[in-house]
C-alpha cells in the first residue's frame, strides 16, 4: 500500500457548523479511506497554514485521487493538498536508479 498526507484547510462555514456542534472528523475520514480499500494512519488538527493533516494508506494513486476529489466534492475544504509519501526503503531504491541514469546539462 502507499501512504499518503493531506493538508487540509476548512471553510470558515464548516468551522463554524464544528464549533457549533464538535465532531470526531476521524471517524467520516477513516469510513471514506475504508470504503476505497485503504485505511486512515492519522488525523491531527494543527496550528500554522493548515488547519490539519491526515495519512492514509490506500493501493494505488488513482485511489488517492478519489479520496481527494471525494472531500473535495464534499466543499468542506478550502485547501486539501495531497502529497506521496516514500519509505527510507523506496527513497533508497529511487536514488540507486537515478546512479544509472544520466541527465544532460544544458550547453552553451
Amino acid at each position: 500500500m502507499a501512504t499518503y498526507m493531506v493538508q487540509f484547510t476548512y471553510t470558515p462555514e464548516a468551522w463554524a457548523t464544528m464549533i457549533k456542534k464538535p465532531q470526531d472528523r476521524s471517524i467520516p475520514s477513516q469510513e471514506l479511506v475504508q470504503s476505497l480499500g485503504g485505511r486512515l494512519l492519522s488525523l491531527y488538527y494543527a496550528l500554522g497554514a493548515y488547519d490539519g493533516i491526515a495519512l492514509f494508506e490506500v493501493p494505488d494513486d488513482i485511489t488517492a485521487s478519489a479520496v481527494n476529489l471525494a472531500v473535495k466534492a464534499s466543499g468542506i475544504m478550502k485547501v486539501n493538498e495531497v502529497t506521496r509519501l516514500f519509505t527510507m526503503n523506496e527513497g533508497m531504491e529511487a536514488m540507486r536508479k537515478a546512479g544509472g541514469g544520466t541527465f544532460a546539462l544544458p550547453t552553451v
